[in-house]
């Protein structure tokens, strides 16, 4: 279901979008370096995403929080803004702690932010990829059917699609005072 849902959204990206994927737990049972870039971030990479997506097969452990900070580091988070989807079915099943994770990419990038779509989870398994996507800014959302997964992923994208504003400040100055400064 999820890979079905996450290629219908991919399809429809817009092709300027620097795209990438990550996967992990897909080659090796119970192997938590199992973590590969299958996609580098590029624009135009959808066909691309969606071969990749087409050929996965979850069979491993869930190493998330050392996939998103690997992630991360493809994306520059300490040089330019970065942004990660999380698309998870289960909780971290490798030791770390996605919370202190967060906190670390948070302290140290630029403007990074990594959004989690919790699908299909069992009770209490949220807890730490909530934290991930507070703790960074991001949105966290959960799905439980197809629908539900597609609404979230649709979400997740406006948020990190939203045109980035600049804004310049510049100090209103009074003139009359500091003529009056000058001449004293």
């Amino acid at each position: 279901v999820a890979k079905e849902v996450v290629s219908n959204i991919v399809s429809g990206i817009d092709p300027s979008v620097e795209l990438g994927l990550m996967a992990y737990g897909h080659r090796k049972k119970g192997d938590c370096a199992d973590i590969e870039l299958l996609v580098p971030p590029a624009p135009a990479s959808s066909a691309k995403v969606l071969s990749a997506i087409s050929a996965l097969n979850p069979i491993g452990k869930t190493p998330l929080t050392a996939a998103v900070i690997e992630a991360s580091g493809h994306l520059r988070y300490t040089e330019e803004k970065a942004s990660v989807i999380l698309v998870s079915d289960g909780e971290e099943t490798c030791g770390k702690d996605p919370c202190e994770a967060a906190r670390m990419l948070e302290a140290a990038g630029l403007d990074f932010t990594c959004h989690v779509i919790g699908f299909a989870l069992k009770p209490g398994e949220s807890v730490g990829l909530e934290c991930l996507a507070k703790q960074t800014g991001g949105l966290y959302l959960s799905a439980d059917t197809a629908a539900g997964l597609t609404n979230a992923l649709q979400e997740t994208l406006k948020q990190v699609m939203k045109p980035v504003s600049r804004l310049v400040a510049e100090p209103k100055l009074d003139v009359r005072r500091m003529l009056r400064v000058w001449h004293l």
